[in-house]
């Protein structure tokens, strides 16, 4: 029995397992494949769990930053031990409110989007009497990589169009309470391969160069984005990046030549890279049955406790661990469901699944990522799953979200 099953004896089903020996792992692993100069700033929206994120900044030579967009995000990133000056506050929909509670706890480093964007951040920075770097986000006229989840080279909602940068450059340089700090740029996500993120790093830093002579100030710090890749919810193991260290100080080499001597700092994000292979969620199946010859196994885990997008069309491609004793090629194939009352609730259709009945305990792995603050937590009002970190096989926490409505004066 593995501890996870072990562990789901205790704790009942769905139950989420977090391995910190595996998130402190992953952050050597990306630390080493980066030039020393880099920082990392770990992505929240990832998985937000305490014990995660503490683990992610608990070496001091070699801690993450916290890379958020939300005020509950914030809240998760103070609970977890950051201070506001190891914080960065990203998105396309920042209120006032938002930008206001975040200076309050310190944060003085904010990604923004567009003119106006700046303008709000700057707003607030003046009534509280300070002065906030902005970096500016760029969505670049033109990418490289063509495959993996784009996220800049169209029209979108993040970043400032890169061919409008000179033109406005005046009246970015000029908002009361912010000063131009630098830029950001994170055009994809999950690259299929370390040629392809290699190029579009490349690309990125070359553009990054391009803006900092359109804007007209010299930058002291660059985000370039992540794209770091971490199986999903099947079976396989982190990749390796063996010539990024060579390649990225290569192009800043190129593109940026002085940036030690003007004291520029460059850093990459990531979330499911770190996280991802951490995490395994535990499910008990509940029902098998059978419908005009097509089979059903029906989990106490479905969109509400992993993969909501899944709701929306797009089905993971989860694989299950078989059952302890169970025979080689012993597999069958059927459609694996949640227990919500709604036919999008489908984690798998016609997937190869080990022969299953009810009460058996199914464990789906690399599930570290994008878990349950991705899911539809709320949705039918069942419980959220346990989460159980453990750091040497040993249990550090056990924890689960509760939902409850607030009554009276709400803002």
């Amino acid at each position: 029995m593995s501890l996870a099953e072990e562990l789901a004896a205790v704790y009942g089903t769905p139950l989420y397992v977090y391995d910190l020996d595996e998130v402190a792992a992953a952050r050597r692993a990306l630390f080493d494949a980066l030039p020393e100069e880099f920082g990392v700033f770990y992505a929240f929206k990832a998985n937000p769990h305490p014990e995660i994120a503490r683990t992610l900044r608990e070496d001091d030579a070699r801690a993450c930053g916290a890379e958020i967009s939300s005020t509950g995000e914030l809240t998760a990133a103070l609970t977890a031990g950051y201070r506001g000056a190891e914080i960065l506050y990203t998105g396309p929909g920042k209120t006032t409110a938002e930008v206001a509670a975040a200076i309050g706890q310190g944060v003085r480093k904010f990604s923004v989007e567009s003119l106006s964007d700046l303008r709000r951040v700057g707003s607030v920075a003046v009534g509280r009497g300070v002065v906030v770097d902005c970096l500016l986000r760029v969505n670049s006229a033109s990418a490289s990589a063509t495959t993996s989840i784009r996220m800049t080279g169209t029209p979108s909602q993040f970043g400032i169009d890169s061919e409008t940068l000179a033109e406005l450059a005046p009246r970015l340089t000029s908002v009361p309470g912010t000063r131009i700090a630098g830029a950001h740029l994170f055009p994809l996500s999950n690259a299929k391969d370390e040629e392809s993120l290699i190029a579009e790093f490349r690309h990125t830093i070359e553009v990054a160069a391009r803006v900092q002579r359109d804007v007209g100030c010299a930058f002291r710090f660059l985000d370039i984005g992540g794209g770091f890749a971490m199986p999903y919810a099947v079976p396989g193991e982190r990749p390796g990046y063996g010539k990024l260290r060579a390649e990225l100080t290569a192009a800043l080499d190129v593109h940026f030549p002085d940036r030690r001597a003007n004291g520029l700092r460059v850093f990459c994000e990531s979330g499911r890279y770190l996280v991802g292979g951490c995490g395994e969620l535990v499910a008990s199946v509940v029902n098998v049955k059978e419908s005009r010859g097509r089979k059903f196994v029906i989990l106490d885990a479905g969109i509400n406790t992993f993969g909501g997008m899944s709701g929306l069309g797009r089905l993971l491609p989860v694989a299950v661990r078989p059952r302890e004793g169970a025979e080689p090629g012993d597999t069958e194939s059927a459609s694996l469901v949640g227990p919500l009352c709604t036919p999008g609730d489908l984690l798998g259709r016609e997937i190869s699944l080990p022969r299953l009945a009810s009460g058996d305990l199914v464990t789906i792995p690399n599930a570290g990522a994008y878990g349950v603050t991705a899911s539809l937590l709320m949705f039918l009002g069942r419980p959220a799953p346990t989460e159980v970190a453990v750091r040497g096989g040993e249990v550090v926490s056990v924890s689960r979200l509760e939902h409850h409505r607030v009554h009276g004066e709400v803002r």
